[in-house]
């Protein structure tokens, strides 16, 4: 079945229509709060930026998401989701207007901070209510359709809200404070029609049941905490996709670095006599290029795992990696780098398909939950984490040799200890002795290679990312 046929099959759920609305509206407010942020924090005629000042940036949206979403569900399990929605989306709305108002009004750059990583902290609940609440507004059939296009949507929608972002900062009256003020307030404008769109829903329809009984909220925060440490001892038996977790974590580390990198150069070597709009303007097509890399990956990935394997692949975008990102980032010229910028997308998402596969294939499901909550913090993590060594190494202007051949260097040896594995783990993980396995596949599922399903038919990895 198509990808449009199902999504017509879906949207004849009124509920679901309802809450894809409400996810497209939040995600599309995300996109087009987190670039104006980042003009903040990076383009501000006034400020002196520095790579240190864009790690703080990228921590502050990145690290409550990822620490918050494993104990989210904590509180959602006792709060009316539809709420969660609305009210979330209200208090996003108001503290999208204040960020606003604080970098109109020049504040200390501490509270805009802090007034970002509150709306940060908010998204985590909204994001996971949406997902928790999806069983709700369709049927069994189709909740795998579901929760595939559902997030891709989200992810989508957030993309666009970028670009929404940069069309209102160029059709902004003033220049700096001012234009990313009012890009804020058209992000505050679209968490408020996010929230309007929620109150439609019935209030008890999104769930949870009324009548569930659920521990305290410190068992339950306690209870959670074990849960990822006893994800984290089932993965260490589960070589495949330990093995891909690891490259994939390390190759969003070389995109994180990469990723300050142009922004430092887009900021100072490319702006020009001191103007930053053509700057801008190049990090939004640089941005632009790296999502049509990771659409570019969803498309070629499939086909891709099955003729190399999920190792194979990943190896070879690895390799690719170490050649071509030196080859064009040298140049430190916006042609090369806007390339780059392609190929760094295509790479670092196909790395994240194929571990999603290698995930969705080796793990147990009763432990599937948690080891993607673990991969989720991983995944950004490093991405934060690589800023911050950037912070460190890079120069004002970005131009910095040794950081662009040192992720080459990393990207090399990743291809080749990636070849290894490959080699390595032709044979299925099996569980150790007194691990549990996956409930109905009995000896099948031990024999079968990752990404195989039963009978050994392929089983295409997911068509893009699965957190959104």
């Amino acid at each position: 079945m198509s990808v449009a046929r199902d999504l017509r099959t879906l949207l004849r759920f009124p509920g679901f229509r309802r809450l894809l609305t409400v996810r497209l509206l939040s995600q599309l407010a995300d996109g087009v709060y987190q670039i104006a942020l980042a003009a903040y924090v990076v383009f501000s005629p006034e400020k002196e930026t520095s790579p240190a000042a864009i790690a703080s940036a990228m921590a502050v949206l990145l690290l409550p998401y990822s620490l918050l979403g494993p104990f989210a569900g904590v509180l959602l399990d006792r709060w009316r989701r539809r709420q969660v929605l609305f009210f979330g989306n209200m208090l996003r709305t108001a503290l999208a207007a204040l960020t606003a108002a604080f970098v109109l009004g020049a504040v200390p750059d501490w509270l805009v901070f802090l007034s970002a990583l509150t709306v940060t902290a908010v998204n985590r609940f909204v994001l996971a209510g949406l997902s928790a609440a999806l069983p709700r507004v369709v049927d069994g059939e189709r909740l795998v359709i579901a929760n595939s296009l559902s997030p891709t949507a989200g992810t989508l929608a957030a993309t666009l809200g970028g670009g929404v972002a940069f069309v209102v900062r160029s059709l902004a009256p003033g220049t700096g404070r001012e234009a990313d003020s009012l890009v804020l307030l058209t992000a505050a404008a679209l968490y408020l029609l996010g929230a309007l769109a929620s109150l439609p829903m019935a209030r008890d329809l999104l769930g949870p049941d009324p009548t569930a009984v659920q521990p305290r909220v410190l068992a339950a925060v306690a209870s959670t905490a074990r849960g990822l440490l006893a994800g984290l001892r089932h993965l260490a038996a589960r070589r495949t996709a330990a093995y891909a977790l690891t490259a994939a974590t390390l190759m969003r580390f070389c995109y994180g670095a990469l990723t300050v990198t142009v922004l430092m150069l887009c900021r100072y070597a490319w702006s020009g006599d001191g103007s930053v709009d053509g700057g801008l303007g190049l990090l939004g097509l640089a941005l632009g290029l790296s999502g049509l890399g990771f659409f570019a990956a969803a498309v070629i990935t499939p086909a891709a795992v099955g003729r190399w394997g999920i190792f194979g692949w990943m190896a070879l975008c690895a390799g690719a990696a170490a050649v071509l990102e030196p080859a064009l980032g040298l140049s430190f010229t916006p042609g090369p780098i806007l390339a780059a910028a392609f190929v760094l997308g295509l790479v670092t998402q196909a790395a994240k398909i194929a571990t999603d596969t290698a995930v969705q294939t080796s793990v147990d499901d009763a432990f599937r939950g948690r080891v993607f909550s673990l991969y989720d913090m991983l995944y950004n993590v490093a991405y934060v984490g690589a800023a911050a060594v950037a912070a460190v190494l890079l120069p004002p202007d970005g131009r910095s040799a040794a950081v662009v051949l040192g992720v080459a260097v990393l990207y090399a040896a990743l291809a080749l200890a990636v070849s290894q594995v490959s080699r390595e783990t032709r044979a299925p993980d099996r569980p150790e002795q007194g691990e549990g396995r996956e409930q109905g596949t009995g000896e099948e599922a031990e024999r079968r290679e990752p990404g195989q399903g039963p009978g050994g038919r392929q089983v295409s990895p997911p068509a893009g990312p699965t957190t959104s």
